[in-house]
């Protein structure tokens, strides 16, 4: 067992990586563990897991991932692709001054930190997995399933692709956006079943057509939103919506590996209503042969999809004794 040491305060830095600048939160000192953010977030979702990992006897750090906060935003939709932000990771534990790491990822981080594992398996020693499922590369192109979602209705991802329609949609009120949008994938505040689906656009329509209204969700207090927003707003959007206009160009990238596993010791964890989960049923199915290395998968009961925020303490003991089992 790790020797647990008091925890210092949180320590900023901004570290050189692949394509310019990383900034990073980190906490604690021990083995490294590397937390890795999704859309719309920040560093700052990983706030209620950097002390509780920094007294399990870890040293926990939390990054802007490339085109969000204080990292870098290149200008080029195509240096948002996946390779470039799994560079970015390994050339974050060599910064830090180590030369493994265990890689925790929730939303769109949670397929970096997959394909960080799969692609560096020197580097990346243990991986767990937050909302979405591993998927090993490969099936048919990613543009043409989303095309063939809704009927009618335009999935979000098709509805991202676009440079600036989004941005239009968002920019005007971030705030009130991300308020809306943190509502409608929480499990105390999403629309009901039968209600229309907050992950498809109508004709014509915005995805804000269908956040719920006047109803915030517990875990998020006005501090939390106001530093979202702040971030957002000083920031654009555009670096956050470019990962997912690198589907297509990830497919391809990606070729070489299609259908493979990931063999280190690996970790899951979902929420019983996140459509992450849900419409994923079938990844989780075939973890015996995507992820022969699992440890443990969990299905968390009643929860939504900001699993990190809604049931911290709960992540948080099954991290730490995940990690324990790992190092």
């Amino acid at each position: 067992m790790h020797q647990s040491t008091p925890s210092a305060e949180l320590r900023h830095r901004t570290i050189d990586a692949s394509a310019g600048r990383l900034h990073v939160v980190e906490q604690g000192t021990g083995p490294l563990v590397l937390l890795v953010h999704g859309f719309p977030e920040s560093w700052y979702s990983w706030r209620h897991q950097l002390p509780a990992l920094a007294s399990a006897g870890y040293r926990a750090v939390a990054l802007d991932v490339r085109g969000y906060g204080r990292s870098s935003k290149p200008s080029s939709p195509q240096e948002y692709r996946m390779r470039a932000l799994v560079d970015d990771n390994v050339a974050l534990v060599h910064a830090l001054g180590e030369e493994t790491a265990v890689i925790i990822g929730h939303d769109w981080g949670s397929n970096i930190a997959a394909i960080s594992a799969l692609l560096h398996p020197e580097v990346f020693r243990a991986v767990g997995l937050l909302s979405v499922p591993y998927a090993p590369p490969g099936g048919p192109r990613p543009s043409d399933i989303f095309a063939q979602m809704g009927g009618d209705q335009e999935f979000y991802v098709s509805y991202f692709q676009e440079p600036g329609r989004a941005e239009a949609e968002i920019e005007p009120d971030v705030r009130g956006w991300l308020a809306g949008f943190y509502a409608a994938l929480s499990a105390d505040t999403m629309p009901a079943q039968g209600d229309p689906d907050p992950h498809f656009v109508s004709s014509g329509g915005t995805l804000r057509d269908r956040f719920p209204k006047d109803r915030s969700p517990s875990w998020l207090t006005e501090t939390d939103l106001d530093f979202y927003a702040g971030e957002f707003e000083r920031t654009g959007m555009t670096g956050a919506l470019n990962r997912y206009r690198n589907m297509d160009r990830d497919w391809e990238d990606l070729a070489d590996v299609n259908g493979l596993p990931i063999k280190q010791p690996s970790l899951f964890i979902g929420g019983s209503l996140d459509a992450s989960t849900i419409w994923m049923a079938d990844a989780i199915n075939a973890y015996p042969e995507t992820l022969p290395g699992l440890v443990s998968s969990h299905l968390l009961d009643g929860c939504g999809h900001w699993l990190q925020q809604e049931r911290p303490d709960e992540i948080n003991r099954l991290l730490t004794i995940w990690l324990e089992a790992v190092s």
